[in-house]
């Protein structure tokens, strides 16, 4: 893990490096975000819980109208389900905090004077930093370790959006987890499923 590291470092400061159109950006916004469990005799899609997120990122040029943009992200996480919590039946709301490293490809489409449209995709890889999990007035934080679930999430980014020539972004996205959240789940696994929208600017 540490040489793969490394390797990456290395490979971003030598893009860094080769050109010279690097600009940064942060994007914050909504995440509407939720649970999908498959496999053995599951297949299950939580409703839908409300969240944030946070993003800084670096748009590094590499070809004409296209740049990788590694960043550092805050993505909350989790979904609603029907449950027992503290042995009562309710709706239960899962929160998850996660950091993440997501590198993205993004490719610019100009459209006139006014800015341009972008696509984008790529893999990110996520650390679990708190859980929260509520149903009517009682709440409970802790770790992933103490909630039963893996704190290393991966999967992939899918975005696009709208970027004004004086900065300013509009962006939408969806994040597919492709690790399984849960650690002792036996025959099925249980991935994040993120929609989100927010604005930006890059400098």
């Amino acid at each position: 893990m540490k040489r793969i590291l490394s390797f990456v470092a290395v490979v971003l400061c030598g893009i860094t490096a080769a050109t010279a159109q690097t600009s940064y950006g942060l994007k914050a916004g909504v995440n509407l975000a939720k649970y999908k469990a498959s496999g053995g005799n599951i297949t299950f899609t939580s409703d839908t819980r409300t969240s944030f997120y946070v993003t800084g990122y670096a748009d590094i040029t590499v070809a004409n109208n296209f740049s990788i943009q590694p960043g550092v992200s805050f993505q909350g996480k989790g979904g609603t389900v029907s449950g027992e919590f503290v042995g009562v039946n309710e709706k239960v709301k899962e929160d998850l905090m996660y950091i993440e490293i997501p590198v993205n490809a993004v490719y610019y489409i100009p459209t006139g004077e006014v800015g341009k449209l972008f696509f984008g995709a790529g893999p990110y890889a996520g650390l679990g930093v708190r859980v929260k999990t509520s149903a009517g007035n009682i709440s409970e934080s802790g770790s992933f370790d103490d909630a039963g679930l893996n704190v290393f999430d991966a999967g992939l980014n899918f975005l696009g959006g709208y970027k004004l020539n004086n900065g300013f972004l509009i962006n939408v996205g969806y994040g597919l987890g492709l690790t399984n959240m849960m650690k002792d789940l036996e025959g099925a696994a249980v991935k994040n499923r993120i929609w989100s929208i927010g604005v930006g600017y890059q400098f």
